[in-house]
């Protein structure tokens, strides 16, 4: 989660000289393959289709300088220098074997934000022992169990490193990617037991996110918090909070659609139309909370799509860290599902905005209508740029996809955030990030 964070901003040695060689930047930029081509309506997402778009393949860069790319990253984030370069710690074992967290070195805690994507990288790279030693510290250390505490059933949004809670109460984005990353585990590896049975956790969370009432109880930030479900039955979207004074709003960057129709069709029976439907109204919520020069979200907002000024953050109405992930989630829906021809717009609007601020020279942060708030260039929204090429149909759309080729893997004290946004934007942006799905 960054809705409540402050702000943020040993490779294996073979693959990280491979990788050094290929991300030197060339005198020119390689050529496309092909022109880029219009993706339309009528063409087949990549789930139906199965052809993820390697977007790096159509800016011109070779199969094994792509591959060599992604899996220096992963070794840098998770096997680098703990001192400078890993975001990913082993801590032990338990009963249920290993154990690991991936550590916000700027913030100094563990969040379910990033323990949630490390199983959605591990996942997506056939990494099952780095999935499972994630997936047991969080059910270690974040899962709330106790049916009387206001977060039963949901994971703790901040741990301190030794596993014991800054806040025990969760933010929704990280219960939404542990949900799929679980479904896709299982229909990768098989379902296995106990907490490893992968599709029976994911059921039962999803159930929880969706029907868990009001629950009353102290907390260790609180003597006393009500607490409610994360999705709003009546609204159909994810909520920014279940902590009750705070529940009837939302964050762009939390709607995730391509996830909800994986749901869909993967969930528990009785659920799946909601969750189609759920698809349909973050759909609706981007093409409304988008500006309608620049494509910019705010960090939070209002279930009618409004900017919401939180009371201890009032500068949430703007561009921030949280809302750079936006354009990732509407571009990777219309990549798998096809559904909204209005996110190819966005897109394009977005990066011609970019675009118009100097591609080496654009800032962090932004009002909605496009003021400079400054904050530099960053790694983390340059990989969402660039992944906001999926859905973008105009020829810009590449010079996107090689600044972030020409970005090394973050290292210091701000390679948490940035190095997961990094990661994620080389998977999807290479045709690796993939809806893993049960046959047929």
């Amino acid at each position: 989660m960054t809705a409540r964070r402050p702000l943020r901003h040993l490779a294996a040695l073979l693959l990280f000289a491979v990788a050094t060689a290929c991300a030197r930047t060339p005198a020119e930029p390689p050529q496309a393959v092909d022109a880029p081509r219009a993706a339309t309506a009528s063409d087949a997402g990549a789930v139906a289709s199965g052809r993820y778009p390697d977007l790096f393949a159509e800016a011109g860069y070779a199969e094994a300088e792509i591959d060599a790319r992604v899996q220096a990253a992963f070794q840098q984030l998770f096997r680098g220098d703990p001192d400078d370069q890993a975001v990913y710690y082993e801590a032990g074992k338990n009963e249920h074997g290993p154990l690991a967290y991936v550590h916000d070195v700027n913030s100094g805690d563990v969040r379910s934000e990033g323990m949630s994507y490390g199983m959605m990288i591990a996942v997506q790279l056939d990494r099952k022992r780095e999935f499972d030693a994630i997936w047991n510290w969080s059910m270690t250390h974040m899962y709330q169990d106790d049916p009387a505490h206001p977060a039963y059933g949901y994971f703790a949004w901040s741990m301190k490193t030794d596993g014991t809670p800054n806040d025990e109460m969760p933010a929704p984005d990280g219960e939404e990617y542990f949900i799929t990353a679980l479904y896709f585990a299982a229909a990768r590896w098989g379902e296995g037991e106990g907490i490893y049975a992968y599709r029976a956790q994911a059921d039962r969370l999803l159930a929880t996110v969706l029907h868990r009432g009001q629950i009353t109880g102290a907390t260790v930030t609180s003597p006393k918090a009500t607490a409610t479900n994360l999705f709003d039955l009546e609204a159909k979207m994810v909520r920014f909070t279940p902590d009750l004074p705070n529940a009837a709003h939302t964050d762009a960057s939390y709607h995730l659609p391509a996830f909800y129709e994986v749901w869909a069709r993967v969930g528990p029976q009785a659920d799946r139309r909601f969750w189609s439907e759920a698809a349909q109204v973050s759909r609706d919520y981007f093409a409304a909370a988008a500006h309608p020069r620049t494509a910019l979200t705010p960090d939070y907002g209002n279930f009618d799509a409004t900017p919401w000024a939180a009371p201890w953050r009032p500068e949430a109405v703007d561009f921030r860290y949280d809302a750079w992930r936006s354009a990732m989630n509407w571009s990777v829906d219309w990549s798998w599902w096809r559904a909204d021809p209005r996110q190819v717009e966005l897109s394009n609007r977005l990066q011609a905005f970019f675009q118009s601020q100097g591609m080496d020279g654009y800032a962090s942060l932004y009002t909605l209508d496009g003021k400079p708030l400054g904050g530099g260039q960053t790694t983390g929204l340059v990989a969402m740029n660039a992944v906001a090429s999926l859905a973008a149909d105009d020829p810009r759309r590449l010079e996107f996809v090689r600044a972030l080729w020409a970005r090394p893997v973050p290292e210091g004290q701000h390679r948490y955030y940035d190095g997961m946004l990094y990661l994620m934007a080389l998977l999807h942006c290479s045709g690796r990030f993939r809806a893993w799905l049960p046959a047929g």
